[in-house]
């Protein structure tokens, strides 16, 4: 599935990953490949991804935002 981080100055991260988890405002959750399509706002807190191909989970750390999973794409727009 393909994520998109995006902020008002900039393209943070834009790639295929293979699992996320969002800090979002009700609880941390993760989507992964095929998720129901869902809006919702994020809390501060970290951000973590999985590129397809590698094992290693990066991060970052985001102050809140919005988030829209639609047929494998997440895209997240961060304060």
């Amino acid at each position: 599935m393909t994520l998109k981080i995006i902020s008002a100055e900039d393209i943070l991260f834009e790639g295929e990953v293979t699992k996320v988890t969002l800090p979002g405002t009700q609880g941390e959750f993760t989507v992964l490949h095929n998720h129901a399509s869902l809006i919702s706002t994020l809390s501060s807190g970290d951000i973590s991804y999985t590129r397809t191909g590698s094992d290693k989970d990066e991060m970052l750390t985001v102050d809140g935002g919005l988030v829209n999973v639609d047929r494998n794409v997440v895209s997240v727009c961060i304060y």
